[in-house]
């Protein structure tokens, strides 16, 4: 099986009904075919995080309860958005075979029948196929299966396209990347962020083990407690165990309201006091971290207009930047020793999940979409899964070390990635969004650092260590985290 298949090749197919005596069953299978030995493949799917990392950025799924990995006996309960409601899966694996095969039927869900076998071949080139086989049975027999078959069939064929994208690229960045491999113990603060909750399972899925930081009670031994906006600012890592690396993501969101005066010490205090409080608790151990992966922003460099801007680029004017500047400053505790430090500045990320394209989605599936003020500014933007993968990559190479911009190497203008999400989307995206309703909407400040300002921003760093971007081209990125490939 797959040895027809090229390299890095999804297959997606539908074959012959399956019968029995009480209801009829549809057979819908895709295959991958992987650079690595298939007990390899195998090993990343039992590793914590492998559902959530497998879950499209598109759908809304919320993990209740998981145990037993994917042994036999083992069960997942989750709660899945299928149109304006909720609805429960309770899964059971069974057929664990290591190296080889595992099988998850399911217990409760909307299907009346699913059982999802997952299988695993070698190759003689030294690599794998992984084969998905789901046989599955709509409610309401022949009418449910005439009202929702074709639905269904294109959802499986988005989900697994994106799934089998997402494990091949994942275990090629595992196998392929540069710097050192060996697992480590992250500290991780804005776990429940939109980068967050896509970084955790990415980096436990690598092999490494993460400690969150959270707001409240610690509920085990994989929490820290903190509370970065107490006026008391303590915090205790000695409890925590030994500490590998840190990535530093906590800050409130910069287009969530506003920009009223509360609002800017609200965003300014939530980078620069919790970096500060984070970097004193850190410079207090007896033996500190390796390496220290804090957020940031091209909001660095202000409005660059048509000129392009590298790590080399002295900071810019404004708000943002000046945020961004107090927030790269608030490592200093740390200054002179042993840790590397890098600040992520991240561009526009790309991810139906959260950020600024969910905020334009609506708009856009509609057919209301269109520029932002008068489309010739300059975004600079990375794909989700390119920010976890840079995250990674500059946890494990010794010389990605200071600013690195965390963008994709082609920006695109406004105007231009309209274009790109109207037809990825396949709806007409002419409406504009003109600066003056922006500005009215959303107050100047707002409306001109974070919508309307012009950013040209190069991956430098990153190009010059070897990262390889998983998406270079916006619309191929919009295709990958909107399910349209």
């Amino acid at each position: 099986m797959g040895e027809g298949l090229g390299r890095g090749e999804i297959l997606l197919g539908w074959l012959p009904d399956a019968e029995d005596c009480d209801v009829k069953r549809d057979i819908f299978e895709a295959r991958v075919e992987l650079r690595v030995p298939a007990a390899e493949a195998f090993a990343w799917h039992e590793r914590p995080g492998a559902l959530a990392r497998l879950t499209p950025p598109w759908e809304r799924v919320r993990v209740e309860a998981q145990t037993g990995g994917v042994h036999d006996g083992a069960e997942v309960r989750l709660r899945a958005r299928v149109g304006p409601f909720w609805v429960r899966w309770v899964v059971r694996h069974c057929d664990y075979q290591a190296g080889r095969l595992f099988r998850d039927v399911a217990q409760s869900s909307p299907f009346a029948h699913w059982d999802h076998r997952h299988e695993f071949t070698a190759l003689a080139s030294g690599g794998s196929v992984l084969c998905d086989r789901i046989e599955y049975a709509l409610p309401g027999g022949a009418l449910g299966r005439w009202a929702g078959g074709a639905f269904t069939r294109g959802k499986l064929g988005a989900m697994f396209a994106y799934r089998h994208a997402v494990t091949r690229a994942d275990l090629a960045f595992a196998k392929d990347g540069a710097g050192e491999l060996r697992p480590l113990r992250i500290l991780v603060s804005g776990a429940s962020g939109l980068v967050g909750r896509a970084l955790i399972p990415f980096l436990t899925t690598q092999g490494h083990e993460v400690v969150r930081l959270v707001r409240g009670a610690a509920r085990g031994p994989d929490e820290v407690a903190w509370d970065p906006a107490s006026s008391a600012g303590e915090l205790d890592l000695s409890r925590a165990g030994r500490i590998d690396a840190v990535v530093h993501l906590a800050g409130a969101g910069i287009a969530d309201a506003r920009w009223t005066e509360s609002r800017r010490r609200e965003i300014r205090d939530s980078r620069v006091r919790g970096t500060r409080l984070l970097a004193e608790a850190l410079a207090r151990l007896a033996v500190p971290p390796r390496v220290i992966v804090g957020g940031s922003a091209t909001g660095f460099y202000g409005a660059t207009g048509e000129a392009s801007a590298d790590e080399t680029t002295p900071a810019g004017a404004g708000f943002l930047a000046g945020v961004t500047q107090a927030w790269e400053e608030a490592w200093s505790p740390l200054a002179g020793r042993s840790t590397r430090l890098v600040f992520l500045r991240t561009g526009v990320v790309l991810s139906p999940a959260g950020g600024a394209l969910a905020k334009l989605l609506p708009a856009f599936r509609l057919g209301l979409g269109g520029p932002v003020g008068d489309g010739r500014q300059w975004w600079s933007w990375i794909s989700i899964d390119d920010l976890v993968g840079v995250i990674g990559h500059a946890l494990r190479v010794e010389g990605v070390r200071g600013p690195v911009n965390a963008v994709a190497p082609e920006p695109v203008r406004s105007g231009d990635f309209a274009a790109a999400l109207g037809a990825v989307l396949r709806r007409p995206a002419f409406l504009p969004a003109p600066a003056w309703a922006l500005r009215l909407a959303l107050g100047r400040g707002l409306a001109d650092e974070a919508l309307l300002a012009s950013q040209r921003v190069e991956p430098g760093v990153l190009m010059a260590t070897g990262y390889r971007f998983r998406h270079e081209n916006v619309r191929a990125a919009l295709r990958h985290v909107l399910g349209r490939l």
